[in-house]
């Protein structure tokens, strides 16, 4: 076999190992040949999404490259033979259906002489219907890739091979069943145990370019699959083929088991340089050319320090009330230059540093000479973010292009500004923003998937969102939502029958989604402070949620650039009434966490979050949340809660989870902005685990202490 391998190798085989260049989807989703997966992975930030169709089974996947080296897999199977249930009143003639989650790590990066090497897990968590455990490696040579593997439970039925780790211990030698029931547990005593198979395969890179020819040996029998029985197998090999259209989507069809064909298409976006391009950008000013006499007497203008005022909030989106020289006497006679210190709130730009780029470029056009350093505090209302200071006479360099080593950025540098100071005269303040209410109108869409009346149910409509302020750092808000396209009235699943320890917190949907196609979504009075630097407070009450109301406050630690914050939230609330826009019904709980925050140097660009408390059915846990960003600023996000209710009384699901996008809403537009749209999956909701949602969060607004999400 090795004497084979380097003869290929002499053949093929170029001194630089070749990329990826074609890591296409398998029948399961997730790169691989067809049933089979290989080592291969796609490129960082690829989101993938699978459609595939035989006599048996049909299956949507979406599939996610969240590292280089960890790929994950969501996937829903459509049983075709069998109905989602024994009764066509609860669940129709819909086929049924069957979610699991896959994983894949790389424990080897390929070399010259070494193959790529990953271990992976299918249908982790989920009911056990297709779970199995592998280890595989490739090595390419040239346009051919090859593959071979071992695998376990699903991927291991055609026993081929004895179970290596028999010879580790006896428990190795058996599993037991398949089927899990309820899902949602890590059955961590059946893997790699039971019968083995060796697997494997090629795929050739066509001179074609968009033809990719693939072959595989199956590892499994089809013997025993759950609910179908034993399928015809002709034959241990499966032949296939992609085709490419183009960048995005690609056909696949093949042939398998000896007597099945298959088809299917996926598609793929690069959520990792993905973006839009600003042809609305906003002026960027152009390097300053006026001499020092014709600056001066600029900014001692009135009229010019009011077009300043203009400018600074134009192009930079900064809330600066009031502009005047802020020359000190003691400077003065000292004939020292000046700082400018500017108190803002950057409304504009998602990338807070742009902002800051702005107001340098502006200061240069409009500044005299001695002023050495403008110093922009950046604030949300009565809490003090950081201060970036700006060098002047680096900015200088940079604008002018007279050191070509400078950068814009290396004029900055961030600091905590002393809250003592922060009434000193000769500074540019921002008054908090009194008068009318500030509206906005948004869409949204609540989906849920494998649903026994409808595989999907939609609720899309529109949110008309109302906040103003009332004095310094409080303000009141407020969301009323509407219907435009629902099938949520088609929901028909209750949980009255199920005999639960825990209170109704957050069964009750199709009550909620059907009572009304205008609700009262959120209206509270909110308080945000500042008590200490590095220590941030708030205080709301009202409808705090569509299912709860209530009073509660939040304190927050956070650190100017530190990886860590932590908080601490408490909440009494009751439950909204169902049947009215305004009531209550008699449920009360109090809530509350201690949350951990942290953005690990071993992670780039993740932020873990560990929430420990009592949740709002009264039910004490953990809620661990991990969210990865991209390049781009699309978020990827993840969340699992796990309390002291077991998996039986807790019901279908085991524990509380689910998955998240959050993407910048200006990768969809022209023009820049701040805020974030979230596309949300939820498997199954039950009552145990869940959290109040809060609208105002601390460490959300505090954001800029630490950037994550305004990068």
């Amino acid at each position: 076999m090795s004497a084979l391998a380097l003869a290929i190798s002499a053949v093929f085989a170029t001194p630089d190992v070749v990329a990826e260049e074609h890591a296409s989807q398998s029948d399961f989703g997730g790169v691989g040949l067809m049933q089979m997966p290989n080592a291969r992975f796609a490129d960082y930030g690829t989101l993938s999404g699978l459609y595939y169709d035989n006599e048996e089974y049909r299956r949507l996947a979406v599939s996610l490259q969240l590292f280089p080296w960890l790929e994950t897999t969501i996937r829903y199977n459509d049983i075709r033979p069998i109905t989602y249930s024994a009764n066509p009143e609860f669940s129709g003639d819909q086929t049924g259906k069957d979610k699991g989650f896959d994983v894949k790590l790389r424990l080897l990066k390929e070399s010259y002489w070494l193959p790529q090497v990953a271990v992976g897990w299918r249908d982790l968590a989920g009911t056990g219907i297709f779970a199995g455990e592998y280890v595989v490696a490739s090595k390419r040579f040239g346009p051919v890739d090859l593959s071979l593997g071992m695998g376990w439970g699903y991927l291991g039925r055609r026993d081929n091979i004895s179970n290596p780790f028999c010879d580790v211990a006896d428990k190795f030698c058996q599993r037991e069943g398949g089927f899990s029931g309820s899902g949602g547990r890590f059955e961590t005593d059946k893997w790699f145990r039971g019968d083995a198979s060796l697997f494997g395969g090629i795929q050739y890179q066509t001179p074609f370019d968009p033809l990719v020819l693939k072959a595989e040996y199956d590892g499994n029998d089809y013997s025993r699959e759950r609910y179908l029985g034993q399928l015809d197998v002709d034959s241990g090999w499966n032949f296939g083929a992609d085709y490419q259209v183009n960048d995005t989507w690609t056909l696949k069809v093949s042939y398998e088991r000896g007597n099945t064909l298959m088809f299917g298409f996926s598609g793929e976006i690069d959520l990792n340089n993905m973006g839009q391009v600003k042809t609305a950008n906003r002026r960027v000013p152009t390097p300053n050319t006026r001499t020092a006499f014709e600056r001066q007497e600029q900014i001692d203008d009135p009229q010019s320090s009011r077009k300043l005022r203009s400018e600074a909030w134009r192009l930079a989106g900064l809330s600066v009330t009031e502009l005047q020289n802020v020359r000190s006497e003691q400077a003065e006679e000292a004939e020292e230059a000046d700082t400018l210190r500017i108190y803002s709130n950057q409304l504009y730009y998602r990338d807070y540093q742009q902002g800051i780029r702005q107001v340098a470029r502006i200061a240069d056009q409009i500044l005299p000479e001695h002023y050495d350093y403008v110093e922009v505090v950046q604030q949300n209302d009565q809490i003090q973010l950081a201060t970036t200071k700006i060098n002047l006479d680096v900015a200088r360099k940079a604008i002018h292009n007279t050191d070509f080593d400078t950068e814009l950025e290396d004029a900055f540098s961030r600091e905590d500004t002393p809250l003592s100071e922060r009434e000193q005269q000769g500074l540019y303040q921002a008054e908090y923003r009194r008068g009318w209410p500030r509206l906005s109108v948004r869409p949204f869409l609540d989906q849920s998937f494998g649903n026994p009346e409808n595989f999907y149910m939609y609720q899309f409509g529109l949110d008309l969102n109302a906040s103003m302020w009332l004095a310094p750092g409080t303000f009141a808000h407020g969301t009323v939502s509407g219907n435009l396209l629902t099938n949520f009235d088609d929901f028909n699943f209750l949980v009255d029958g199920f005999n639960s320890p825990l209170p109704r917190v957050r069964t009750y949907v199709r009550e909620y989604t059907t009572f009304s196609d205008i609700w009262l979504d959120n209206l509270q009075l909110s308080h945000i402070n500042q008590l200490a630097p590095n220590v941030y407070t708030s205080v709301y009450a009202g409808y705090l949620e569509r299912m709860f109301g209530g009073v509660g406050t939040e304190l927050l630690y956070r650190e100017l650039d530190s990886n860590w914050a932590v908080g601490v939230d408490l909440n009494w609330v009751k439950q909204r009434d169902y049947e009215s826009h305004t009531g209550f019904l008699d449920y009360d709980t109090f809530t509350g966490h201690v949350t951990g925050y942290y953005q690990p140097q071993f992670l780039p660009n993740t932020l873990i979050k560990a929430a420990f408390g009592k949740f709002l059915a009264q039910d004490n846990g953990l809620q661990l949340n991990v969210e990865h960003k991209f390049k781009s600023g699309v978020i990827v996000g993840a969340y699992a809660a796990k309390t002291n209710v077991s998996a039986r009384d807790y019901g279908e699901g085991s524990f509380t989870k689910g998955f998240y996008i959050s993407f910048p809403v200006d990768l969809l537009q022209t023009e820049h902005s701040p805020n974030r749209g979230v596309i949300s999956w939820t498997p199954l909701t039950r009552d145990g685990g869940q959290m109040l949602s809060r609208s105002v969060q601390l460490f959300h607004a505090t954001d800029l202490r630490s950037p994550f999400y305004k990068e």
